[in-house]
């Protein structure tokens, strides 16, 4: 038998940024991987991307601005900026990154973003709603909790769609915490955002509580939960959720996500929320009294009105009298009411005096 020829040695394969897939590295990361971490405690050193990117490409014929799906981020571009900062989603703060470029238009799209828009988003994550809403809002507000994230999510911005970098600003905080003095700027017009599975009501009632100025907001969440801030009187999904954000808010249901859009991918599908803001109903009672009755109603759901709202009146003959005087029926259970009918009994809770007597 004949020896078969020696096959010649395979050439090394280019790392760290030179070679063909360097340049489109550059671009997808921004030089990020190259600053100090979020645990060394240092300042980002300024960095010319446009500059770095044109001397990466030069040799190599590859356009610049050759990006699949323009400014936005596709899956390839996720993971690969995820590796580079060295970042793991974690579900204790519910970290699901959208990796679909179509799916951001069409978020942008359905929350009605314009031209005159202040929008603020929180848990901008990696930045692929981000870099959808700064193409077409006057200017962006991202508040994310994640140190690392958010050390160098404005890299990633100035990297990706560089013309609109002045238009963004990075607020480096809790959700929940978050107050109006905390965002730099014109106040919210509207809020746009991928919320955290597991914080998704509490930051959305403490944004439309906190921030007044939001006239739309658009949120993508768990879809049971955009089942039960949808819902409507009567409904099975119906509970302190919806009548809390209908305080606020007109809301509907605006679309179903599938789980494939997202990395890591979830064990649940996602819906998107939509909340025009109104005038919250006429009523004397303030909006803390109006919830505390919410609360009270739904904590024991199963009873009717007049058991379950004894605590909060001070007995169940003084609920049943409150209610009376609201025109609200005894025998109906909490998930009956609307949040007018809220309203109005909670201008009727017996004063703690009345209630011991």
């Amino acid at each position: 038998m004949r020896a078969r020829p020696a096959r010649p040695p395979r050439p090394a394969r280019p790392r760290c940024g030179c070679g063909p897939e360097g340049p489109r590295r550059a671009r997808i990361l921004g030089r990020v991987s190259k600053t100090p971490t979020a645990s060394q405690g240092q300042a980002d050193a300024p960095v010319d991307v446009a500059a770095e990117t044109a001397a990466a490409e030069a040799g190599t014929g590859a356009d610049p601005a050759a990006v699949g799906d323009g400014p936005l981020l596709g899956p390839a571009d996720i993971r690969e900026l995820a590796a580079a900062l060295g970042v793991r989603p974690t579900k204790q703060r519910g970290q699901n990154f959208v990796i679909d470029a179509n799916t951001v238009r069409r978020i942008v799209r359905t929350a009605g973003v314009r031209p005159d828009d202040v929008v603020v988003e929180v848990g901008p994550g990696l930045g692929s709603l981000t870099l959808g809403l700064l193409e077409v809002a006057d200017r962006v507000t991202a508040v994310e909790i994640d140190a690392l994230l958010a050390r160098h999510l404005p890299t990633t911005v100035r990297a990706r769609i560089p013309a609109r970098a002045d238009r963004f600003a990075l607020v480096h905080a809790d959700a929940l915490a978050v107050a109006p003095g905390d965002l730099p700027g014109p106040p919210p017009t509207a809020l746009v955002a991928n919320l955290p599975y597991n914080v998704a009501v509490p930051v959305l009632l403490h944004m439309l509580e906190t921030f007044p100025s939001i006239e739309r907001t658009l949120v993508m969440v768990q879809s049971e939960v955009a089942d039960r801030l949808a819902a409507g009187p009567g409904s099975k999904a119906y509970g302190v959720p919806s009548v809390k954000a209908a305080w606020y808010a007109d809301v509907r249901r605006a679309g179903a996500i599938g789980r494939n859009v997202f990395w890591p991918a979830p064990n649940v599908d996602s819906g998107l929320v939509s909340l025009v803001r109104r005038d919250p109903p006429a009523t004397s009672a303030s909006r803390a009294e109006v919830f505390a009755a919410v609360d009270a109603a739904f904590a024991q759901r199963r009873k009717t009105l007049r058991a379950a709202l004894a605590g909060w009146a001070g007995s169940a003959a003084a609920a049943e009298q409150a209610l009376a005087a609201a025109g609200i029926d005894h025998r109906l259970r909490g998930e009956a009411l609307t949040v007018e009918q809220f309203a109005a009994l909670a201008e009727h809770r017996p004063k703690p005096a009345a209630a011991a007597l």
